[in-house]
């Protein structure tokens, strides 16, 4: 899974913040796999995230599940989603980004 989500004005580090949390919350519902999950700062800011689903029922089980729904309403509060070619170093060849962190 790879997931783009582009920061409201001023709301980078509360996206960060809810970005750190994300993956450590579905794997503590058993959603999300152990493998490490990564999330990374395109050059205008967008955060790219990647990480594994379980399994495909994991995937709707996480889309009712009330404490996924809640920490997905928060992170929609900071952050609009997009889409891999909507980012600025889309085309580049090696495409440079900073690493926030690995989960």
């Amino acid at each position: 899974m790879l997931a783009v989500y582009r920061p409201r004005s001023g709301r980078q580090a509360d996206l960060e913040a809810e970005t750190a949390r994300h993956v450590p919350l579905l794997r503590s519902l058993g959603f999300a796999t152990d493998a490490p999950a990564r999330a990374l700062r395109a050059p205008d800011g967008t955060i790219v995230e990647s990480f594994e689903w379980e399994s495909p029922a994991a995937i709707q089980q996480a889309h009712e599940h009330p404490d996924v729904l809640a920490m997905w309403a928060r992170h929609e509060e900071c952050s609009t989603y997009g889409t891999l070619a909507d980012l600025p170093n889309a085309d580049a060849m090696f495409a440079e980004f900073e690493l926030l962190g690995t989960y």
